[in-house]
């Protein structure tokens, strides 16, 4: 994955949510926490939720905003967002988000890259199991 797409303030690994909104909101905050996108970018993510489920398996959600929402966006950035007690994601217990944010067609590699690591059963388990933010910017930038 590109160098400068993951902000290590962007790790955030003991936190915990109500719900699947409030985790969504909870990474578009670690997304506008570090410069990556303006407020409204949260709301924008949301919306994505409710059109459909960025749940991607094994745990993992995948929020992002809608393509309106791209003129948010400061610049390309990822957050990872880990809740250990877990979410119910309609239906699917998460326990890690990757929020995105990308200009343009950005999302497409970025995508791309979470895919490639999310299918390797080992290294989706260190970011599922992770407790320090080297561990997960050991995998994201690896």
């Amino acid at each position: 994955m590109r160098d400068g797409l993951l902000d290590p303030r962007a790790v955030l690994l003991h936190e915990s949510a109500p719900d699947r909104a409030a985790a969504i909101r909870r990474c578009g905050q670690a997304l506008v926490d570090v410069g990556a996108v303006a407020e409204p970018y949260i709301e924008a993510m949301l919306e994505r939720e409710r059109t459909i489920s960025t749940y991607v398996g094994e745990g993992v959600a995948i929020p992002h905003g809608t393509n309106a929402s791209k003129e948010d966006v400061q610049r390309d950035a990822i957050c990872v967002v880990r809740f250990p007690g877990g979410i119910d994601w309609d239906g699917e217990q998460v326990t890690l988000c990757v929020g995105i944010a990308a200009k343009d067609d950005g999302h497409v590699p970025l995508l791309a890259a979470l895919a490639e690591i999310l299918l390797d059963p080992d290294r989706a388990r260190t970011l599922r199991e992770a407790n320090e933010i080297s561990q997960v910017m050991k995998e994201l930038t690896a």
